[in-house]
């Protein structure tokens, strides 16, 4: 212990004391107490010759001399072109004044570059600048540096560039720098880079920094290829994140895949719509034995909910409570939802309680489904008795909760009602909650069916001072204006989505996902890996070419918000303002609408398109639809189930059911998700034609695959055939209705009606 402490003494007062002479004593001394009183040295203190190397030294260290005081002596005393001086002083000066004022450091760029070595003295430079988060002088720096030093010079600043704490700022300078650098950052830089612009969403550039990293040879490390197979699956490029699979096993030497893998593979096909086989790689990676996590049962769980495959959720479920797998609220919540949504209302009442039994705290999103769960399910006074329930107890309830209510409220429009939802808003507000445009929708909504315009007043008083209703009228204002204006009449007379395709051509981008035939094994003559621990994932990896990405299907339905807040306040309004212009059948100023829009530079949600295809099929405008699905192949926004409900919709008014009813079996296969709407439409459909038998056979398929037939569904069948003259189906399908314990409402007294005067009428005749 004893010798470093005389080791580190002596090398202090080395410090302390370079010189070597009494003259450079005192002409060190004498510049010293010069530079302590103001930073500028004049020449007259300075000798004709060059200062010896400890003067320097003794400068440059020196504890009291402030860092402007050292810098103005270092350009004074130091002639560029003193290059056995620099090697030693450079750096000296570098730590002091990265020590004390980082900003000082700029002022040395022009030195640098004017010396005879600049390649000694810029990598030195461009460090310290990116130490001190001088990104703006570092990049100066690099924009000056000769053109034979650069790619030494991007390499050695990417590290510090992606170490930065603020890395996305320094996403543009990476990207730059990426192409030209003499070889890549470490693969530990590059993952925590694409972490980053993962978690960011910024995928533009993660698919430039993927790309340039491709070009180099990708690194054979499972982290970098798990953060890239999650990445691409999240954004619904299930192709490359197929590719990427197999490039692990095809690497020199093979990366093996591990858990992280798997669920990044799993998700990936549940984002794109391939449950079946999400559950078939599932199946595999338990048999190479890796022992599913958390993270593994909750893709599975929510892609099984998602596509009404119940029975398989729950026996997912089971399984993962019989594991050592963490119990999750997210895959309980995922199968409470749904349930729900499959319309087996007991069976998520007792899930509820089971959830409750199990131990696992309830979140508000727990609340949140139960509540929106028994609205939408017919049991509004138990929806209404847990919300206030549980807002007495002071538990967990959010502003999704509060909308929620405020929506059930003002949709029938009963003016107690509607002032109850007022008063929750007010609630809202108090507790800090956001009231959004979908509140503030609802409640206009509320206010123009009841008529009372008295709390109309209120509401504009309350949310005056708050961010929504300003933002509103600012953009109400602005649009009307648009509408109002002079417009361009050069597109007059043309088509706002022009379509000159086939039925072909449409088929082809309504069912994207049934061109890859995964649902089939692979064929006899495709070579086989006999020691491949996933056979079902290679099969998917060598056909990931066929998988068309831009028009992937998603099973989440287009929401109306996207959750961005300011940044996707237009959207919002746009969507608002379409809804309220066709409702009113104003669909030539949704249009315009429309248009003026998409000029601005932007882009429509899927909630958009889907409220102009909708008034397009009412109207029976179906070469519009075709043609609005066809632009949507472009877009960024995918297909989703309400989309497919307007195709199906339109090809039944088309009087083509039966293409119709192919492409709910090809989806289904698929697993994809088939929501009750899609079926009963078709139902309908079937039944205008006659085909009242694959009516039944549609009733049977819902049955089988989880779902819960709605009052929609039994009205239409006992409809159909009671307008065809079957009375026994259709009192068959009454009977059903009632043992199912669903409530008719006001169109199934008017179908027993009709149905009461053909029973009669049938009786009068065999009398």
């Amino acid at each position: 212990m004893a010798a470093p402490i005389r080791r580190g003494l002596s090398a202090a007062a080395a410090a302390a004391t370079p010189l070597s002479s009494l003259t450079d004593a005192l002409l060190a001394t004498r510049l010293a107490s010069h530079l302590l009183t103001t930073p500028h040295l004049p020449a007259s203190l300075l000798p004709a010759t060059p200062l010896p190397l400890p003067v320097h030294l003794h400068i440059l260290r020196h504890p009291a001399l402030p860092p402007a005081s050292k810098l103005s002596f270092f350009l004074a005393a130091t002639p560029p072109a003193a290059s056995p001086l620099l090697a030693s002083t450079f750096p000296a000066l570098l730590r002091a004044l990265a020590a004390g004022s980082p900003p000082l450091l700029d002022a040395l760029l022009p030195f640098a570059l004017s010396s005879p070595c600049p390649a000694a003295l810029l990598p030195s430079l461009l460090a310290s600048l990116l130490s001190a988060s001088r990104l703006d002088a570092a990049l100066a720096l690099l924009d000056a540096a000769p053109p034979d030093l650069l790619p030494r010079l991007a390499a050695a600043a990417l590290p510090s560039l992606i170490a930065s704490p603020d890395l996305i700022a320094a996403v543009p300078a990476i990207r730059r720098l990426l192409p030209i650098a003499s070889h890549p950052p470490p693969v530990r830089a590059t993952n925590r880079l694409l972490l980053a612009l993962s978690k960011e969403n910024l995928s533009d550039d993660f698919r430039h920094v993927f790309d340039e990293m491709s070009k180099r040879g990708l690194p054979s490390n499972v982290r970098f290829y798990n953060i890239c197979i999650h990445a691409f699956g999240k954004w619904r490029q299930l192709d490359m994140s197929l590719r990427l699979f197999a490039a692990m096993k095809a690497a020199t030497p093979p990366v093996a895949p591990d858990i992280c893998t798997y669920n990044s593979v799993i998700r990936a096909l549940v984002v794109g719509g391939q449950v079946t086989d999400a559950l078939v790689t599932f199946d595999e990676m338990k048999s190479a034995g890796i022992e599913p996590d958390a993270f593994t049962y909750r893709a599975v769980v929510s892609g099984c909910c998602k596509s009404f495959r119940m029975d398989d959720a729950l026996r997912v479920f089971h399984e993962m409570r019989g594991s050592s797998a963490a119990s999750d609220v997210v895959v309980y919540n995922s199968l409470l939802d749904g349930l729900f949504k499959a319309k087996k209302l007991d069976e998520a009442c007792g899930f509820f309680e089971t959830m409750v039994a199990d131990g696992i705290q309830c979140s508000a999103s727990t609340h949140n489904t139960v509540i929106d769960g028994l609205f939408k399910n017919g049991r509004a006074e138990a929806a209404c008795r847990l919300f206030y329930e549980l807002r007495r107890k002071g538990q967990l309830l959010d502003g999704i909760a509060y909308s929620i209510m405020v929506r059930e409220f003002c949709k029938e429009g009963v003016g107690d009602q509607v002032a109850e939802a007022l008063e929750l808003v007010k609630e809202m507000e108090q507790r800090g909650f956001v009231v959004d445009l979908v509140t503030i929708t609802s409640l206009l909504i509320g206010f123009n069916k009841s008529k009372r315009w008295d709390l109309e007043e209120q509401i504009v008083k309350f949310i005056r001072d708050g961010s929504v209703l300003p933002d509103a009228i600012r953009w109400k204002s602005n649009m009307m204006v648009a509408l109002r204006g002079p417009q361009d009449r050069g597109k007059d007379g043309m088509p706002m989505f022009s379509f000159d395709g086939n039925m072909d051509d449409v088929m082809i981008l309504v069912n994207p996902v049934g061109r890859t035939d995964t649902d089939e094994g692979p064929p006899d003559n495709e070579p086989k890996d006999d020691w491949s621990l996933s056979p079902h994932l290679d099969h998917l990896a060598k056909r990931a070419d066929s998988l068309n990405s831009s028009v992937i299907f998603t099973m989440h339905r287009g929401q109306r918000v996207q959750g961005m807040g300011a940044k996707s306040f237009d959207a919002d309004m746009v969507n608002t303002y379409l809804s309220i212009f066709l409702a009113k059948g104003k669909l030539s100023v949704a249009c315009k609408l429309f248009e003026i829009f998409t000029k601005m530079g932007n882009k429509g949600t899927s909630y958009t398109y889907n409220s102009l295809m909708t008034s397009f099929v009412k109207k029976g405008y179906l070469k519009q639809v075709w043609a609005i699905l066809h632009e949507r192949g472009g877009q960024l926004c995918p297909n989703d189930v309400a989309t497919y409900n307007l195709i199906i919709q339109g090809l039944g008014q088309k009087g083509e059911p039966e293409v119709a009813s192919t492409i709910i079996n090809r989806l289904s296969k698929k697993g994809v998700y088939m929501d009750i709407v899609m079926y009963n439409t078709l139902i309908n459909q079937f039944g205008k034609v006659g085909k009242l038998e694959e009516a039944s056979c549609l009733f049977e398929q819902i049955i089988r695959s989880g779902m819960k037939p709605d009052v929609v569904t039994f009205n239409t069948l006992i409809n159909i055939n009671a307008k065809a003259g079957r009375l026994k189906e259709a009192d068959k399908y009454l009977r059903r209705m009632i043992t199912e314990g669903i409530a008719p409402n006001h169109a199934t007294e008017t179908i027993l009606v009709f149905l009461h005067k053909e029973i009669e009428k049938k009786r009068q005749q065999d009398k």
